[in-house]
């Protein structure tokens, strides 16, 4: 069994991958090791597990720090169980949108129970959560992660793919903690930001907000 746990307001999760990565085409220089992370221009394992997610800001939200939030995960690698944990001091909803190759996924308080996980699998989950942080004068903070794709004692390459929606001309970005470089590409408007990662590692992204006047 494998546990991910989560102490920031989105999600975490961890996959373990269960065969030899030299039949991915990877090189060592691919993996990151523990306490290591590694941005990656270009991803050289593309079609591998890869993770999105959205979150919707309303005005309500920068009253209640509740956000509605869609997150999937594509091309899980083969494990038997995985547990998805989320905050319970900040998650308020959770419902399985969709899934496809694996036996089962359930929601029990503020986990979610994959079992038997078929490499190519995909889970799709619906959450509200309080994840935004109020941080005075009309600034906010949006926390995501940890992220990371496990490999024995190390990490594997993994994309991940970070949207955040508001009303139009409501919020303007402050910062991006990681900034734009090689491996982190940050696209913004006036209606929301997204961040494209490519990364090997364990990855804590922040996305700093200020309310328009």
């Amino acid at each position: 069994m494998l546990i991910s746990k989560n102490l920031a307001p989105i999600a975490v999760f961890i996959c373990l991958f269960s065969g030899s990565f030299s039949s991915l085409a990877l090189e060592i220089s691919d993996l990151a090791l523990e306490g290591e992370i590694k941005y990656l221009k270009v991803r050289p394992d593309p079609g591998a597990y890869s993770y999105e997610s959205r979150v919707k800001i309303t005005p309500q939200s920068l009253e209640t720090g509740s956000v509605e939030i869609a997150t999937c995960h594509y091309q899980l690698d083969p494990i038997a169980k995985v547990v998805i944990v989320f905050n319970p001091e900040r998650i308020q909803a959770i419902a399985i949108q969709s899934l496809d190759k694996m036996t089962s996924a359930v929601v029990k308080d503020n986990e979610v129970v994959l079992t038997d996980v078929e490499r190519g699998a995909s889970i799709c989950i619906g959450l509200k959560s309080r994840a935004l942080d109020q941080l005075g004068d009309g600034r906010f903070k949006l926390n995501a992660g940890p992220l990371m794709r496990r490999y024995f004692d190390g990490y594997l390459p993994m994309a991940a793919k970070l949207r955040v929606d508001w009303p139009a001309n409501m919020l303007i970005l402050e910062k991006t903690s990681p900034a734009e470089k090689d491996g982190i590409d940050v696209v913004k408007g006036n209606d929301g930001v997204q961040l494209n990662m490519i990364f090997a590692g364990k990855m804590t992204a922040q996305i700093f907000l200020k309310k328009t006047d």
